[in-house]
């Protein structure tokens, strides 16, 4: 090994250790930071403008354009958030209603007590139900003040990643190109792989803000402009819950409208019940079905089973901020498989239709491969003349598919 090779291993070490402890330094940021990314980028129209209506002052122009994120989007939202967390704590109290009673008002939770069937047989253990009750008080007790004090700590914590996201999508209006260019000049790709990967995560982005948030939004703000009308209360609260259930494609919004439906008509109000669920069927529904392929799918080129397990897999992994991560990544894993493909095509042998579709046949047919259906498949897979040689069943079977014109070629 020559001392110019020592040096270079020497360096991609300390490269690889210093970059990994950095990473670690600033991983419980990188949320924010990637958020601020993606905000800098879409808004970087609004930022050129304001730029140059301020006579080129990109410092005044970055400033005016956070002023504008804030009261345009975090702001709304705020309140949003602030009117649903109350409405939340008001379904919570409405679905313990025997505590609360419990608690207010003891003789009338004890005259309940009396009305249940097998009361006499089940007080024979009153002593030892006392304490399992006592015990639940106690753990119901710590748990409310656990749970305060983690509210109050993720409140801080939100607000101060808030001020990082600001700070951070700041500087990247003004040197966001500056990170990019670095990024793609150490990354040992291709100049057209790189345009591609870039291509592919502003198109998603921007459809995932355009498309699917238009669409939870309009269902949302209709859902629950539907539930006030029907007497369902907090209809905020459930407009707000089915705004985010219907960024996930095919159920969405209709796993709450459907049961609040039922619940209706179960009460009696059934011309309430059959209304909700006629609006939300044939409007709100149709919401989805019709802008979704308009503005998701015509951009994302993604197909819905993909959308769907990148939104759920988002959500899950990275909380409300996958929501638009997830299909960014599900999307990038579908280019980079693609690229992948073109890269090693005269390696990749081809795979024939009758391949595919073979298991498909035999289970429609009978249920089972036969020999003739195993036969296809080998030669489907295997070259002209070794199909022919080997597969007793070839002469029945289709034909290979050609390779490639390269392969041919040679």
């Amino acid at each position: 090994m020559t001392q110019n090779n020592l040096n270079k291993l020497v360096l991609l070490g300390l490269v690889a250790v210093i970059s990994l402890l950095f990473l670690g330094m600033i991983a419980q940021f990188l949320m924010a930071i990637l958020m601020a990314g993606l905000f800098s980028a879409l808004t970087q129209p609004v930022f050129h403008w304001l730029t140059r209506l301020f006579g080129g002052n990109r410092y005044l122009g970055a400033a005016v354009n956070l002023l504008l994120l804030v009261l345009v989007v975090l702001l709304p939202v705020t309140l949003l958030a602030g009117i649903v967390i109350a409405q939340a704590v008001d379904v919570g109290r409405s679905l313990t209603p025997i505590a609360v009673q419990f608690v207010r008002e003891p003789e009338a939770f004890i005259t309940w007590l009396h009305n249940l069937p097998y009361y006499q047989e089940v007080m024979a253990y009153e002593d030892e139900l006392k304490n399992q009750l006592a015990a639940s008080i106690e753990a119901a007790g710590s748990f409310l003040v656990g749970g305060l004090s983690q509210v109050a700590i993720s409140t801080a914590n939100l607000l101060f990643m808030a001020l990082v996201f600001l700070y951070t999508f700041f500087f990247f209006q003004l040197d966001g190109h500056k990170v990019v260019h670095a990024i793609l000049y150490y990354l040992p790709l291709e100049d057209r792989v790189e345009r591609r990967l870039l291509t592919k995560f502003t198109l998603v982005t921007q459809a995932m803000l355009k498309g699917t948030f238009l669409i939870g939004l309009l269902q949302g703000a209709l859902a629950g402009i539907a539930f006030g009308v029907a007497g369902v209360p907090h209809a905020v609260f459930w407009g707000t819950v089915m705004a985010v259930l219907s960024i996930v494609p095919g159920i969405g919004s209709a796993v709450v409208w459907v049961p609040a439906s039922i619940i209706l008509m179960l009460q009696g109000s059934v011309v309430a019940g059959v209304g909700l669920f006629l609006f939300c069927a044939l409007v709100v529904g149709s919401i989805d079905n019709l802008l979704r392929p308009i503005l998701v799918g015509k951009d994302t080129n993604m197909h819905e089973l993909m959308i769907f397990f990148g939104t759920l897999g988002g959500l899950f992994t990275f909380g409300m901020a996958g929501l638009l991560i997830g299909p960014v990544i599900a999307s990038l894993f579908l280019t980079i498989w693609e690229i992948y493909g073109e890269a090693f095509h005269d390696v990749l042998p081809a795979v024939g239709e009758e391949t595919a579709e073979a298991p498909a046949h035999a289970i429609a047919e009978d249920g089972a491969y036969d020999d003739a259906t195993a036969a296809a498949m080998a030669a489907a897979v295997s070259s002209p003349a070794e199909s022919t040689a080997e597969s007793p069943g070839a002469e029945d079977a289709a034909p290979a598919p050609e390779r490639r014109s390269d392969e041919a070629a040679s």
